[in-house]
């Protein structure tokens, strides 16, 4: 029966892997976490004259490069001047040349969101009346090649790399201090340290590439590597490069000294000392994602964080101790067998790890989605709905663990003390015959069988062991060392037989290996969850498209106000244009800006200007506000105040010198 296990074992474990890489290529494009959610011009507009600039706005702030936002003309050809930037908030611009002819002509955008990901797409707009365009921009962005791929599969790795070094040690340390000598097991957490380090390389290399052009060749490019070091995310990943050389002195002293400890008093203080110092380094490497994705952005952020930190080590104490009870009851040696007070108390550690899930995972649902329609009307929502699916039933398979875990036998004596027992009953020297915990019983015989198939020899082919030889030839010392070990393996065999004899610890590993099971696949979606956009997001920018279909031409699709008004006063460079943003123009507090530009899109100064708000059919204002200087043709107002939403005259008075003047106006609806 055991022997069948093995093979079934790694089968089970080749789906279950095969079902998480199903599931990560099967993820599609990694979902952008930042949404437009506003353009000026909108989708589709048909503007009387070429804009001076094209500005998006975007659900949080997002990083540019040089070519993030470009404009092409129905040819394809760029016919935008300069670099992108910042205009106000979440909204950002890039200037156009002028004297830009009528027709049909494509926005493009490439951005990466507060939260790493990046960002794709492109719409068009028309100028004077549409026209044919040459134009194909695909609104893939570089996570969806080969790049992404990798990228994606080493999010995955490092996910798994921190579950199996973090949970393992926790098991050592809090369930099952003898693990800290068995082989197996430091393997499990050795693995675990090395998959994440390898990971986090591979993820600072392919970061550059995964933002930006996505091709292969672009992985090795030291100048794309600094640039992503200056960023939130290469910190992060720097960061955790730092925190695992700790983790690597961590894991030398609890496999090492740790193991090493006779003295009950010492081993005490040392296990203190491993405890705390354990749980700051899991901390700060749970804190290296919570840092550089969902949690960092969006609603509650500061609170939100921390909220991360605890649900990633939950999960690592929970999913990372079930796989080293696995291996501990598939791999540890006959004489150190895993004993049912040591199952007990992971199955402790493991119940008030789900219920920090249950808490930490309510909070991050409610902040990710929103609404409840955002379960079944969003991506996020439906992976969220199968990732609580597969916990519950992770849950049940570990419910039917802890019953079997109640059940388990004492453990299988060590050799010595099973000699002493055998001797004090009254058995002779050879041992004959012995009884399993099942009370069958089982012969030497039976034993030499097992170790015969463990070593490829036969029993029989054995010479009797005469017990003295003086000055043995070559040949006869290699013998008897053959003999040794033929021995060991019985020895080893016999112990095997009687561990695994215990039905109760069959059943226990066989649920044990389903809950792990599980847990590969649940780790994939949550790999896949982490790299879409949540729900929240997905809805807010669906409603901005809707409101934005039948466009006002003064008003954006997010609600922020956008009016041109060219002006003249008359006087010398008295001709330009001056542009008023008020976002997110709704009653209450608003961020005013105000650009004054030539003819030509060039910035220039002047010596004053001025805005009024007047709500006529309300007999409210004019409201005056006069915004600070900022920068060259750039004026700004904080916490301006509309008191109620209506049909607003927004007028702006412009000084071009000491007698030119004139002031412009235009209504636009707010609020």
């Amino acid at each position: 029966m055991t022997q069948t296990i093995a093979p079934r074992v790694r089968t089970v474990v080749l789906l279950l892997l095969a079902a998480a890489c199903a599931l990560l290529a099967g993820a599609g494009p990694a979902s952008a976490h930042a949404a437009v959610t506003g353009s000026d011009p909108a989708q589709g507009a048909v503007v009387d004259k070429a804009p001076a600039r094209i500005s998006l706005t975007f659900s949080e702030q997002v990083a540019m490069s040089d070519d993030s936002l470009r404009v092409l003309d129905p040819e394809g050809k760029r016919v935008d001047a300069g670099e992108p930037s910042n205009v106000s908030g979440t909204t950002y611009a890039v200037r156009l040349r002028s004297g830009l002819p009528d027709g049909t002509y494509t926005v493009a955008y490439q951005v990466v969101s507060a939260d790493s990901h990046p960002v794709a797409g492109a719409y068009t707009f028309s100028i004077g009346a549409p026209s044919k365009t040459s134009v194909t921009v695909s609104e893939q962005t570089a996570d969806d090649g080969v790049v992404g791929w990798l990228y994606g599969f080493g999010r995955y790795v490092s996910y798994a790399g921190f579950i199996v070094m973090a949970g393992g040690a926790a098991f050592v340390l809090a369930c099952w201090p003898r693990g800290s000598g068995v082989r197996p097991v430091q393997r499990f957490v050795v693995s675990g340290w090395l998959a994440l380090t390898a990971a986090t390389l591979a993820l600072l290399l392919l970061r550059g590439s995964f933002t930006g052009s996505g091709k292969v060749a672009d992985v090795f490019d030291l100048s794309l590597l600094g640039q992503v070091l200056q960023t939130k995310t290469g910190a992060a990943l720097v960061s955790r490069l730092l925190l695992l050389a700790a983790a690597a002195l961590f894991i030398a002293v609890l496999f090492g000294a740790y193991d090493k400890r006779d003295d009950p008093q010492e081993k005490r203080d040392l296990t203190f000392g491993l405890a705390i110092g354990g749980v700051v380094v899991a901390a700060g490497l749970a804190a290296s994602w919570a840092m550089s994705e969902h949690a960092s952005v969006g609603l509650q952020a500061g609170i939100a964080m921390p909220v991360d930190v605890v649900h990633l080590l939950a999960v690592a104490a929970w999913l990372g101790g079930l796989g080293a009870l696995l291996v501990a009851l598939y791999r540890a040696p006959a004489e150190a067998p895993v004993d049912a007070s040591a199952v007990r108390r992971f199955s402790r550690v493991a119940f008030g790890s789900v219920l920090a899930l249950i808490a930490t995972g309510t909070y991050q649902s409610w902040r990710q989605l929103g609404s409840w329609s955002a379960f079944t009307d969003t991506r996020y929502g439906q992976l969220l709905l199968a990732k609580i699916a597969l916990v519950t039933v992770l849950v049940g398979v570990a419910w039917i663990s802890r019953r079997w875990t109640g059940r388990l036998a004492p453990p299988v004596p060590a050799p010595a003390e099973r000699e002493k027992a055998r001797v004090g009953v009254g058995a002779d020297a050879s041992g004959e015959a012995e009884t399993d915990v099942t009370g069958r019983t089982v012969t030497d015989a039976e034993a030499d069988t097992d170790a015969d198939a463990d070593t490829g020899e036969q029993s029989d082919s054995e010479p009797a062991d005469t017990g003295e030889q003086s000055d043995p030839e070559p040949a006869d010392t290699e013998r008897a060392a053959q003999l040794a070990r033929q021995r060991t393996a019985r020895d080893a065999a016999r112990q095997k037989r009687l561990r695994d004899a215990d039905p109760n610890r069959f059943g226990l590993r066989r649920s044990v290996l389903a809950e792990a099971g599980i847990a590969v696949v649940l780790l994939a979606v949550t790999t896949v969850l982490t790299q879409t956009e949540p729900g929240r997001t997905e809805q807010e920018a669906k409603a901005a498209t809707s409101s934005s279909a039948s466009p006002s031409p003064d008003t954006g699709a997010s609600g922020a106000l956008t009016l041109n008004m060219p002006f003249d006063t008359g006087g010398k460079d008295g001709k330009g244009i001056v542009t008023v943003d008020l976002d997110p123009a709704r009653v209450g507090g608003n961020e005013m800006h105000v650009y004054v530009e030539r003819p030509n899109g060039q910035s220039f100064d002047i010596p004053e200007v001025k805005v009024d708000f007047t709500l006529q059919t309300k007999d409210i204002g004019p409201l005056p506000v006069v915004p600070d200087h900022i920068a060259t043709g750039h004026w700004s107002a904080n916490g301006v105040q509309i008191p109620m939403a209506g049909d607003w005259k927004v007028d702006v008075t412009v000084r071009t010198s000491d007698i030119d003047e004139v002031t412009v106006s235009k209504n636009a609806q707010i609020g």
